[in-house]
Parts: C-alpha cells; structure tokens; sequence
C-alpha cells in the first residue's frame, strides 16, 4: 500500500511540515525584524565586527538583493546579506548576519562538516536536476538502469541535505556565542535571537526530511517497477 496512495500522502505531509517550517522562519523573522537591537548594530556591522576580532581580514560582506537570501560563498570567503539583513539594526538582521559568518568561521577553521557539503555541492545540484529526467527517460524505454542512475544522483541531493544540518545548527551556536561574548546583544536579546535561529534551522530539517521521503519514494516506485 505504501507504494501508492500511502507513499504519495507521506510525501504531502512532509510538503505541509515544510510549508509550515517556511512561514515560521518568515513570521518570526518579521517580528524581530521589528525590534531594533539595544547597540543599534546593524547586521553588516555586526558582522564586520566578528570578522575583524578574529582576524579574517580576507572575507568581504557584501549586500544582495531579495528576502532571506542570505548566505556564506566559501569560494569567494564572501558574506552576502539581504537587504533587510545588510542595513537594518534588528534583532533579527543581527541574528541572521552573524550565523552567516558563523559560516565564514567554519570555513576559517576547517569545519569538517562544511568543507564535505563544499565539496558535494555539484554532485548534489546534478542529482536533483538529473533525477526526474533519468526517471521518466527509464519509463519510456523500459530500461530500469536509467531509473536506478537517476536514485544514485539524488542521493548525493540527500546527503547534502542531512550534511547541512550539523553546517547550520554549528553555524547557529557560534553566532549566538559571539553575539554574546563581543556584546553585540543583550542577553535577553539574545533570547530572542535563538528563536530566529530556530525557526530558521526548522526550513533546514523539513528540507532533509523532504529530501530522505523523495528518495524513499523513488525507491518504492522503483521496486514495484521490478
């Protein structure tokens, strides 16, 4: 029963989780995207504050455009902020900017954990291009090697997604230690903090577990096929 009716319902709970995990980080993102941090920092300077007392003089901050598109390029040691994050003394823009060079830190030190995502990255993005294609080219000429190619493929698309989680939640815990130890929040505004984080970590959870039920989906479909 799980390869049909039961295997497609899996995967729509899993979309609804990840639905609700994405208007989560988004609403608690807005909320303290409201309330203006007690030093004022905006999220560029709080972050170019944690660049320069560890001496990472090589990493450039840079604004980009969009909402939550935030992120660390470990290829160019670019820390790129959206322009709610880059200019705004929020709660929340501080949050975001600082875990984001909590990943210019993991690069810096070697973090093990995010040098293996680096390194997975094409093969990931080729898998989840190549899945779909490899799967219905295998159907219209019955030839299941294809099918099986294309769950090979993806499945570097799932490790990526269960490697990203230790990536963020470590990126997560050294910025809210550096928001505190350099004084950049308060520690009650801190608190605050950690529930921007954590909703955010919760978009990176519901991404894996949509990953791990798309390839277990592929697999059934794959076996009833045999």
């Amino acid at each position: 029963m799980l390869y049909g009716g039961s295997g497609y319902f899996m995967i729509f709970i899993l979309f609804i989780l990840a639905s609700l995990a994405s208007m989560g980080v988004k609403s608690t993102f807005s909320k303290y995207h409201k309330v203006r941090n007690m030093r004022g920092l905006t999220g560029a300077e709080a972050a170019a504050m944690i660049l320069r007392n560890n001496g990472l003089t090589d990493v450039r901050i840079e604004r980009v455009s969009g909402y939550l598109t935030d992120h660390y390029d470990p290829r160019t040691k670019t820390v790129r902020l959206s322009e709610p994050v880059y200019d705004n003394p929020s709660i929340a823009s501080v949050s975001v900017a600082c875990h984001e060079t909590g990943h210019a830190l993991q690069h810096a030190n070697g973090y093990v954990p995010l040098k293996f995502r680096t390194a997975i990255l094409p093969a990931a993005q080729l898998g989840s291009q190549a899945l779909w294609p490899l799967f219905f080219i295998g159907i219209i000429l019955s030839m299941p090697q294809f099918i099986t190619i294309g769950i090979i493929f993806f499945s570097f698309s799932v490790v990526f997604q269960l490697v990203t989680l230790p990536v963020e939640f470590n990126a997560s815990s050294r910025a809210i230690n550096m928001m505190e130890s350099y004084g950049i929040l308060s520690s009650d505004e801190n608190t605050d903090a950690r529930k921007v984080l954590r909703a955010a970590a919760m978009t990176y959870v519901a991404a894996a577990a949509m990953a791990i039920g798309q390839l277990v989906r592929m697999l059934l479909l794959n076996r009833r096929g045999d």
